[in-house]
């Protein structure tokens, strides 16, 4: 189903986003032991949004994540019909669409209602007990059904260690430094934390070769990024000012964009990612919502001196002051033989989103500036998130040179891309002085072999 409600003509789509309130205080804390634990990606600063079913239950529901418990929204709808616009319409449906669709205050006050419902001392703990359940015996899946998902080129430390290896004296193509590049990706194959990765088959060909074979990706990858949810909706030729564009970002996740290198290198030009991008892309399953990322809104990444500035639909001082965010992503691998002999997975790298070229509304402000319309729901990538050391890669591409030099892990394995069996998962942290941590849980999928050829 599309959510493409758009929002209305009205003074709040066109002020800059809410500060931060009370609701971020570091203080507060949950009658919910768990969201106190200093490990836990849950506190009750950031109350998460997913869609989940409890153990034996038929259907699937709207959650928020507090410590290691899911309190079902579903079920509590009409407690909060007083103080969430369309409340029970809304976190009744088996999706985060219709709420996405909304207008950001009803956001706000959702998080508000939940935030004082949840903290300790709250006379509401009674009424919600009961519809409090374990994370560990809930079955996750996708909180929307993207009708739109877009993949941005936004890291300029991926797109010149990537570049480098194609074109070693101009890494960076003419157009990066003006125009936040990105491609349409498959909207239909992105799947949720957990589901298995089937390694594909394409047209690839191989060092040596004169002419192209048919066969199973030799040169699995896979990509570090930020997934962006979207939310409102505008009509076909409206587009979104970069100073109204956090109106319509409800919210992140992590995301892994697997990639076929083999594949995506044959059939890439001219016109860009096709079957090597479009197999598989895999999301956390918990959506962190823009408002509870405000504590971690930083500067936009610095260009240096002699870079071309902005154009102005691009440029604006509230978002180079604090467009950014401050998210810090790891990439962790778990081969078959670590799982095997009880071993955990072995870290390759991290980076933080602060880095990245080109800021999330500057995104928004871009995609629509051609009047392509927006719909709640709709997916952004950011693309890979790498640093500048090497321990700050977002892919295998870039830590293995293009496979030319491999990793060796702790066991003794070694990969140049992924293998048949592998676990590849991701995790997403937020932490600064003053405020609660809080995490993003985590983006997993084991790579099955590719089905034989013809099947």
């Amino acid at each position: 189903m599309r959510h493409c409600r758009a929002f209305p003509k009205h003074p709040e789509s066109v002020v800059t986003d809410s500060p931060i309130d009370e609701t971020h205080a570091p203080e507060r804390r949950s009658w919910v032991a768990s969201a106190h634990d200093p490990r836990t990606d849950f506190p009750l600063q950031n109350l998460p949004l997913g869609v989940f079913r409890p153990k034996g239950a038929a259907e699937f529901r709207i959650g928020v994540a507090i410590g290691d418990r899911i309190l079902d929204l579903a079920a509590i709808a009409t407690q909060l019909a007083d103080e969430v616009d369309s409340a029970v319409t809304v976190l009744t449906a088996p999706s985060l669409g219709p709420l996405m669709a909304l207008q950001p205050s009803a956001w706000r006050a959702l998080r508000r209602a939940l935030v004082q419902r949840l903290e300790a001392g709250s006379p509401h703990q009674s009424a919600l007990e009961p519809f409090l359940f374990s994370m560990a015996d809930a079955e996750m899946r996708l909180p929307v059904r993207p009708g739109g998902f877009i993949d941005f080129f936004a890291s300029i430390q991926h797109a010149t260690n990537a570049g480098r290896l194609f074109r070693p004296n101009a890494p960076l193509l003419p157009n990066y430094k003006h125009v936040p590049i990105a491609y349409n990706g498959r909207a239909s194959t992105i799947r949720a934390d957990g589901a298995d990765i089937r390694r594909p088959n394409g047209q690839r060909r191989r060092e040596g070769e004169e002419t192209p074979s048919f066969g199973p990706s030799l040169r699995l990858d896979y990509e570090m990024e930020l997934g962006i949810f979207l939310g409102g909706g505008t009509a076909v030729g409206e587009t979104v000012t970069i100073d109204a564009a956090w109106q319509h970002i409800f919210g992140f996740c992590l995301l892994n964009d697997w990639s076929a290198r083999d594949i995506q290198a044959w059939e890439y030009q001219p016109l860009g990612p096709f079957l090597g991008k479009s197999f598989a892309t895999s999301v956390s399953p918990w959506i962190v919502t823009a408002e509870a990322l405000k504590p971690f809104r930083v500067p936009a990444a610095a260009r240096a001196a002699d870079d071309p500035a902005p154009l102005p639909y691009l440029l604006d001082p509230a978002d180079q002051a604090m467009g950014g965010l401050d998210i810090t992503l790891s990439a962790w691998l778990r081969t078959a033989a670590m799982a095997a002999a009880g071993h955990p997975a072995e870290r390759l790298g991290t980076a933080s989103a602060a880095g990245l070229y080109w800021t999330p509304a500057q995104m928004v402000a871009h995609q629509t500036s051609n009047g392509c319309s927006l719909e709640a729901g709709d997916l952004y990538g950011t693309g890979t998130i790498s640093g500048d050391g090497p321990d700050s890669l977002g892919s295998l591409l870039e830590i293995t040179r293009g496979g030319s030099e491999p990793k060796t892990l702790a066991n003794g394995d070694s990969r140049r891309f992924l293998e048949d069996g592998d676990e590849l998962s991701l995790t997403g942290r937020c932490e600064k002085p003053g405020f609660a941590s809080l995490g993003f849980g985590t983006c997993r999928g084991t790579v099955l072999p590719a089905l034989p050829v013809g099947t």
